[in-house]
């Protein structure tokens, strides 16, 4: 869809418009709005996204299940106990991240200044782009029909001078909604709101500052800097210079992840190596059609264990040249695993990151000198193109057919 042309603002009015030019865009209810593009019969009916067994966690909910207060990150069997009218859906990870990509290839393509900040929300900068698509109100909303017209989900975007602002406008207007805040609403707007709405203001802060008398942002700014540095330490001078709608980090592109991996916790603890050897193929599976998809490769290869008791441990290695292949990720996963050791407790979780990722086009792919490991990449490229065109779960690993006593 190419750029929509407006009416030339004068100087002046750019440089006033550029006073309230960032945006933060937020998906509503991403895994869940993907899902239903295929679904729309579930539409207006209470959906969870997550895997249907008691100790895995919901990763999205629609809105319809919020209203029994389902949330993100809640035990399933505690949501399901909410609402047990819910379909659940088993999230599909992969056709996520490839919405994910598409999505900030919108945002580029409206401005270079781009920070993600999770698969379905970014802030922008778009001052830049102000002459040539016309006010951040206009820019938000062509964002959105975008968003709609080629995704086939709703996005909410908050418009502010400054991030935090721009955060709690886009929050302020879901679902499916756009708010401007401009910089002479900023601090009215801001010191009508609860003291929650800071960032920094969490539930044990909340209930300090409540005991002080202290309930909205307008208390905070009312009160002296000494007195809540007193009380909160640097979170004091944090909190009021955010009540005053101080906010004056820009906003800073982020073009490639810090690292890629999966995890899952067992509906079951276990010490049976081989469930946790074919958890860690499943993973590895799953990692390194992220890298692939990503045009990734790893350096490093990072194990995960949780136990019983909840410790963790973490182990990594880092390889003779970069990978994107699920079975050299797992031969080192493995390895890692015997590293540890006799183990005389259960485990509750695994989980495989990739880490030190490089541009796979700008890396040479002389991976290894053993012929096996371009076999393998091949082959899993191949399952990759099965899977886009025929779904996930298309072709599968024989070890990995069966379910068995897999994760929750």
């Amino acid at each position: 869809m190419g750029p929509e042309r407006i009416n030339q603002p004068t100087e002046a009015g750019l440089r006033e418009l550029r006073r309230s030019c960032i945006m933060h865009v937020d998906m509503d209810a991403f895994f869940v709005s993907v899902e239903l593009r295929t679904r729309p019969q579930l539409r207006g009916k209470p959906v969870i996204v997550g895997y249907p067994a008691d100790r895995s966690v919901v990763l999205s909910a629609s809105y319809e299940a919020r209203a029994f207060g389902v949330k993100s990150a809640m035990p399933m069997a505690i949501a399901a106990r909410m609402c047990p009218q819910a379909v659940i859906i088993e999230p599909r990870h992969k056709l996520y991240y490839e919405v994910s990509a598409r999505i900030m290839g919108i945002f580029e393509s409206i401005t270079d200044l781009v920070e993600p900040l999770s698969v379905d929300e970014a802030f922008l900068d778009v001052g830049g782009a102000v002459r040539r698509l016309g006010p951040p109100r206009e820019i938000g909303e062509l964002i959105r029909r975008r968003v709609a017209s080629e995704l086939g989900i709703t996005a909410s975007v908050g418009i502010a001078a400054s991030k935090f602002v721009a955060k709690i406008a886009s929050t302020r207007c879901k679902p499916d909604g756009l708010l401007v805040i401009g910089p002479e609403e900023t601090v009215p707007y801001l010191q009508s709101l609860p003291v929650g709405a800071l960032w920094g203001v969490g539930t044990k802060t909340a209930e300090i500052l409540a005991r002080m008398g202290i309930r909205t942002v307008a208390d905070v700014a009312a009160t002296p800097l000494p007195t809540l540095k007193k009380v909160l330490g640097t979170t004091g001078e944090h909190v009021h210079r955010l009540s005053w709608g101080i906010d004056p980090r820009p906003v800073t592109p982020v073009r490639l992840e810090k690292s890629i991996g999966a995890e899952e916790t067992f509906a079951v603890d276990t010490g049976d190596d081989a469930i946790l050897h074919r958890e860690l193929l499943r993973l590895s599976h799953r990692t390194a059609e992220r890298l692939r998809s990503s045009g990734m490769v790893a350096r490093t290869v990072a194990l995960k264990v949780r136990y019983a008791d909840f410790s963790t441990i973490t182990r990594s290695r880092t390889v003779q040249t970069p990978v994107d292949t699920a079975q050299l990720i797992y031969e080192v996963a493995l390895q890692l695993l015997d590293a540890l050791g006799d183990r005389t407790m259960t485990v509750r979780l695994v989980g495989i990151r990739a880490e030190q990722l490089e541009d796979a086009a700008r890396t040479s792919l002389q991976l290894s000198f053993d012929r096996r490991d371009d076999n393998w990449r091949a082959a899993e490229q191949a399952l990759d193109r099965v899977s886009r065109k025929f779904g996930n779960k298309s072709v599968l690993p024989a070890r990995l057919l069966d379910s068995g006593n897999g994760p929750g």
